[in-house]
C-alpha cells in the first residue's frame, strides 16, 4: 500500500482494461498521477470517490491524427472546441497535424505560435507534428528541439496552398535528416500521377458520384506511394508511419516491409472501418476524405487485417470544415471527415459488439501502441502506478443514437449522426481532472 494518507480521488469497483487483460480493482490518484492500483482501497482515503461498479476503465485514448486548424483557420475548428470534442470521445492526448494551421507548422516560429495557443486553450494533453516540405529541409533540427512528436509529409497535394507536397528528392533528403535525428516521418501516401489524370478523365466524362470520386483515387495509388517510401526508408534508415490506410492491400505491403526489417507502423481510421463508398453516395461530401471510402468488401478485409494484428493503431484523421465548404460537386468540396468525438464509439460498436474484438485490442490500438511508438509510454497509454491519470470510463451496455446536438465540434456535422452506438463514454479524466462527464451532476 502507498504511504500517503489521503488521495485526491479513489475510483472504486471498476474493471481496468490494459492490452494484456482486464482486472477488477480500485485506482487511487494523487497530484495527477496513479499512485495505487489494488483491491479494497478505502473510500475514506480519497478526498473524492467515484463508484465505477459495472463500468470499464481504459487508459485515455491517444489520437495521433487530428487537424484543429489553429492558428489561422479557427473558423474551421479551434483548439477549444476541438479538444472539448476529443474529451467527449474519451481522448486524453492528441497529435495535431502541421498543415491546416496558417501559417503551417514548418519552423520554430510557427510551432511556438501553435504551442502557445494550445497551452492556453486545450482541454486535454497535446503533441504537435512538424511538417516536411521542400522549403524547410534546413529547419528540421530546430523543430525537433522545439519538441515536435514527429514530421509529416504529403506525397500528393495536401489541399492547403502553403503546405507543399514532397517530391522524391525532398523525401530522400528529409528522411536522411529525420533518421539522423532519430525521429519518425508520417506519410500521406497517394500518388498524384495516378490520381490527377483519373480525376481529369472522370470530370470530363461528367461523372460526379461518390463512387466516381473513389475511383479517381484508387487503392493502387496508395500502394504505389507506400512502396516508394518504403524503398526510401530502406535507403535512409528512417522510421516511418503510414497514416490512414484505407485498404488491407496497403496494410499487406506494410506488413511485408516489417518482415523485411523496415521500422514502419500503420494506422487506419474509424471511417474506413465503418463507412463505405455507398455512404459517400448517400451522404455526399460529409463523408468525403482522402484516401476515399472503399466498398464493403474492403471494410471487412481491413477488419481481418486488424484481427491479425497487422494494424498498429487507430487515428481519427479529424479534418473539420464549415458546412459551406462541403458544397458543390464531390470533387470541389473539402475532403475531411469530422470524427474525433466518435472514434471510440465506432470501435466499440463495430469492433467489440459486432465482430467480438476484445477490449484489450481496442486499448492497444488507441492507447498503449501509439504511446509506445511515439515514446510516451508508460507515462501515457497505461494505468500502472506512476502513469499519468489519463483515464476513460465507459459503460459497455448503454446504447444511444448520436444526435447533432451531442457534437461539440465548431460545425456539428458528421457522417455518424443518426447512428446507434452501444458503449457510452461516461467520463474522461486528464491528469486526474475530469474534463468530460456525460451527466452534469456527478462527483468528479
Amino acid at each position: 500500500m502507498n504511504d500517503v494518507n489521503e488521495y485526491d480521488l479513489v475510483i472504486k469497483n471498476g474493471s481496468i482494461v490494459s492490452e494484456s487483460g482486464i482486472v477488477k480493482a480500485d485506482l487511487a490518484i494523487l497530484q495527477g498521477k496513479i499512485v495505487e492500483v489494488s483491491t479494497g482501497i478505502p473510500e475514506t482515503k480519497g478526498k473524492q470517490q467515484y463508484d465505477a461498479m459495472d463500468l470499464h476503465i481504459l487508459p485515455g485514448l491517444i489520437d495521433t491524427h487530428v487537424h484543429l486548424n489553429e492558428p489561422g483557420r479557427a473558423e474551421w475548428e479551434g483548439i477549444s472546441s476541438g479538444s472539448r470534442s476529443l474529451a467527449a470521445g474519451g481522448v486524453t492526448t492528441y497529435f495535431d497535424m502541421p498543415l491546416n494551421s496558417s501559417p503551417p507548422t514548418i519552423n520554430r516560429e510557427n510551432y511556438m505560435k501553435k504551442k502557445q495557443l494550445a497551452n492556453q486553450l486545450s482541454l486535454v494533453n497535446f503533441q504537435i507534428w512538424g511538417g516536411l516540405v521542400p522549403e524547410n529541409l534546413d529547419q528540421m533540427e530546430e523543430l525537433k528541439d522545439c519538441g515536435v512528436i514527429g514530421f509529416k509529409a504529403f506525397m500528393s497535394g495536401s489541399g492547403i496552398d502553403d503546405f507543399h507536397s514532397s517530391d522524391e528528392l525532398t523525401l530522400y533528403k528529409g528522411m536522411e535528416k529525420i533518421s539522423n535525428l532519430n525521429m519518425i516521418l508520417a506519410v500521406h501516401a497517394e500518388s498524384d500521377h495516378i490520381n490527377l489524370p483519373l480525376t481529369q478523365k472522370i470530370i470530363e466524362e461528367g461523372r460526379y458520384t461518390g463512387k466516381d470520386y473513389s475511383e479517381s483515387r484508387p487503392v493502387a495509388s496508395e500502394i504505389e506511394a507506400v512502396q516508394k517510401v518504403i524503398t526510401l526508408a530502406k535507403m535512409t534508415g528512417c522510421k516511418l508511419h503510414i497514416v490512414h490506410a484505407s485498404s488491407s492491400r496497403v496494410v499487406g505491403k506494410i506488413q511485408q516491409a516489417k518482415l523485411d526489417g523496415v521500422d514502419i507502423s500503420v494506422e487506419t481510421c474509424p471511417h474506413y472501418l465503418s463507412l463505405t463508398v455507398d455512404h459517400l453516395d448517400e451522404l455526399g461530401a460529409i463523408a468525403k476524405c482522402a484516401p476515399p471510402l472503399r466498398d464493403k468488401q474492403e471494410v471487412e478485409l481491413l477488419w481481418k487485417s486488424l484481427q491479425r494484428g497487422e494494424i498498429d493503431m487507430i487515428g481519427s484523421d479529424h479534418s473539420p470544415s464549415p458546412i459551406e465548404m462541403k458544397g458543390g460537386n464531390i470533387f470541389e468540396a473539402w475532403g475531411g471527415i469530422s470524427g474525433a468525438q466518435s472514434m471510440l464509439n465506432i470501435l466499440l460498436e463495430e469492433g467489440y459488439w459486432k465482430r467480438q474484438i476484445p477490449l484489450e485490442t481496442i486499448v492497444r490500438l488507441t492507447s498503449s501502441a501509439p504511446a509506445k511508438r511515439f515514446n510516451l509510454y508508460p507515462t501515457k497509454g497505461s494505468l500502472n502506478v506512476g502513469s499519468d491519470a489519463d483515464i476513460t470510463i465507459i459503460d459497455l451496455k448503454q446504447a444511444f443514437i448520436l444526435k447533432k446536438d451531442d457534437l461539440f465540434y465548431k460545425h456539428p456535422h458528421s457522417p455518424y449522426i443518426g447512428k446507434k452506438f452501444r458503449g457510452k463514454i461516461i467520463a474522461t479524466l486528464v491528469n486526474g481532472r475530469c474534463v468530460f462527464h456525460c451527466e452534469q451532476n456527478h462527483p468528479l
